[in-house]
């Protein structure tokens, strides 16, 4: 991963250098260990502070992948599952018949309250309880879960409320308890950064013209159903300390390797951490609902609380990545067919994803990409055994099974619920466990196969 390092820090250095770039972070995990972390540029043009490792972005709703991953962190330890009614937990919610919107349909952008009141300033965007009470209040665009729009704030006040409701703690305590704390980021990955805090952050800025774009966009686009031309993420907007520091979990505040150490966390343990079981990372990552956006009118797939594919990648052809990028350009997402977690921070704010889409692409060179070519790289790749058939390698390994003692954990049955995989599958499992002197946590290693080969003649 050497060459890898060095072709990353080439490539933001040289974006940097160009003018294109003002600060930027990139980070990489592979089967939870970081192998990428460059930096470059400076995170506050006015004293020239540089970027640090550590230095937290807003990156607006690339914090999405936190919340989705704090509600999905609370379904493995029972606080509520994906089809749980919010107004079991928050009965204001069930106003204006969105009495049997889901948890799921909150998480699929599908819960029908993709916008916020026409009114909204930044500092009603700071105040939890008041958004919280105006979306209960909100009348669906259509009936939950049958349609979907990209709910741009909704998402973090729906999901963060459902956090609370369910834990009596704000989601910004839960995110700190129970991932960014027993991962080492404590100091590096926020929804609101404490006021002591604000020094450390990057500055935005806006890129060159968008501020004219966006004063010349008519008040009819479908861009203001989201929100009022007030709350659009703009550099002044994102630089506000009241809005740094308030909780509002459509986005959040982030270095790129605590949001990559995050997603690697989904799949791998890191610092002695998995956060969620392979059989739930399979659910969370896999397509839960598939549309055309209401409001943009182009085709969406989401999963649970995650965008999937990743920048640069093929919108049409297959991908294991799931993840999210926000306004300005930062991106973060997981591949768990490859086990590389991926983020990339930066404080220009442009309106596309050029450099998260170039930097990625280095990485799917150097180490594969889920649902396409495999690339070269000098770490083992895993140890499962040859002869699986495509789908089999592709159901484990999706579902973070990549080493052979894994399976000591679980039930062959439970590897046998797996999409993809079969008796013929299961069974050259069985005789590679058999080998190393491991079996499935349901049978007993032995010195022979436990199914007999037939001989080619």
């Amino acid at each position: 991963m050497r060459m890898l390092q060095q072709q990353v820090q080439e490539a933001i250095d040289g974006l940097v250098e160009s003018g294109a770039e003002r600060g930027l972070q990139v980070a990489v995990y592979r089967r939870g260990e970081q192998v990428v972390e460059a930096t470059a540029g400076v995170a506050d043009p006015e004293t020239g502070r540089p970027v640090a490792p550590d230095t937290p972005f807003y990156a607006y709703s690339t914090g999405k992948g936190a919340t989705a991953t704090v509600a999905h962190v609370l379904v493995e330890r029972g606080a509520f599952d994906y089809e749980t009614k919010i107004a079991e937990l928050w009965p204001e919610f069930g106003a204006h018949g969105k009495e049997a919107a889901t948890v799921r349909h909150a998480l699929t952008h599908t819960v029908g309250v993709p916008g916020i009141p026409a009114g909204t300033t930044p500092e009603d965007l700071c105040d939890w309880d008041g958004m919280c009470a105006a979306i209960a209040d909100s009348e669906p665009w259509w009936e939950p879960g049958t349609r979907t729009a990209y709910h741009a704030y909704t998402f973090g006040y729906i999901v963060g409320e459902i956090v609370r409701r369910s834990t009596g703690k704000p989601i910004s305590q839960v995110l700190w308890e129970d991932v960014a704390e027993p991962l080492g980021v404590a100091d590096e990955l926020y929804f609101g950064v404490p006021e002591s805090e604000l020094g450390r952050l990057a500055r935005l800025e806006d890129a060159e013209g968008s501020a004219e774009f966006l004063a010349a966009m008519p008040d009819d686009s479908p861009f203001f159903k989201w929100g009022p031309r007030a709350t659009v993420p703009t550099a002044e907007f994102g630089n506000r300390p009241d809005v740094l520091m308030a909780d509002i979990p459509a986005g959040g505040k982030t270095s790129a390797r605590a949001i990559a150490r995050m997603y690697a966390a989904l799949m791998d343990e890191v610092n002695g951490v998995r956060l969620l079981t392979p059989a739930r990372l399979r659910e969370v990552s896999a397509a839960a609902f598939s549309g055309v956006d209401e409001i943009m009118g182009n085709p969406v797939s989401w999963a649970l609380g995650y965008a999937l594919g990743r920048p640069g990648g093929d919108p049409e052809g297959p991908s294991t990545s799931f993840g999210m990028g926000g306004v300005g350009g930062s991106y973060a997402y997981a591949d768990p067919e490859i086990g590389v977690a991926f983020a990339l921070t930066k404080n220009r704010l442009t309106p596309d994803f050029g450099a998260a889409e170039r930097v990625a692409r280095l990485v799917a060179d150097a180490i594969g990409e889920g649902g396409g070519s495999r690339g070269e790289s000098d770490e083992p790749e895993s140890d499962l055994p040859d002869g699986l058939g495509r789908p089999a390698r592709r159901a484990l390994v999706g579902a973070g099974y990549s080493r052979l003692d894994q399976f000591a954990s679980v039930s062959e049955a439970e590897v046998l619920r797996l999409h993809g995989m079969g008796p013929k599958a299961l069974g050259r499992l069985r005789r590679a466990l058999d080998a190393r002197g491991l079996s499935f946590a349901d049978g007993e290693a032995s010195n022979t196969a436990t199914e007999p080969r037939k001989e080619s003649r």
